[in-house]
């Protein structure tokens, strides 16, 4: 009897965790779905042909996953001459470590939800066309180790200023330097 309550017990966890583990790939997926809905321009179909709901998100192009959980932990999108906008839904990849969507054409305003990936380390938005303020909330992305907004965020002369001297300390280095944003 002992040995059968076990075995039921063992089973239940192994449901639980292939049904959560299910649950969180089924949320990166769905992330990286909204992310591809808002590509207007993917003019070599680098996401038109390998990014497919058939397909697990772990053999798409330009993802890599962990491979203790299987989550989305680099999303490198750089250089594949991408138009769009970036998704707030980016913010529920939490287990992202790495992104790089330089050198592309995303455009509009940085969502807020890109705060959310607290294990970030590396973020490569340079040679883009976003526009704003310079995202306060890159302070609270405390993993962060490179950041690159090289020739990225459309910003005036005066936040700049403002926004180096207040926070550049939440910059990591080696690219704290804001001099090199364009102006409006």
């Amino acid at each position: 009897m002992e040995k059968a309550f076990t075995f039921f017990l063992l089973t239940i966890l192994l449901l639980l965790h292939h049904v959560m583990t299910q649950t969180n790939i089924t949320t990166d997926q769905l992330a990286l779905l909204s992310l591809k809905s808002q590509i207007s321009s993917d003019p070599f179909h680098f996401l038109n042909e390998s990014w497919s709901p058939a397909i697990s998100v772990c053999h798409w192009v330009g993802i890599t996953c962990g491979s203790r959980h299987q989550r989305v932990n680099s999303l490198n999108l750089s250089s594949m001459t991408l138009t769009g906008t970036i998704p707030s839904d980016l913010g529920n990849l939490t287990f992202l470590i790495s992104l790089d969507l330089g050198s592309n054409n995303f455009h509009g305003k940085l969502p807020q939800e890109i705060a959310h990936l607290h294990r970030l380390k590396f973020l490569d938005l340079s040679f883009n066309n976003l526009r704003g303020e310079i995202p306060s909330w890159f302070g609270s992305l405390h993993q962060l180790e490179v950041l690159n907004v090289i020739s990225c965020i459309q910003i005036n002369k005066q936040e700049i200023i403002k926004d180096e001297k207040k926070k550049q300390k939440n910059y990591p280095s080696p690219h704290n330097s804001l001099c090199f944003l364009k102006k409006i």
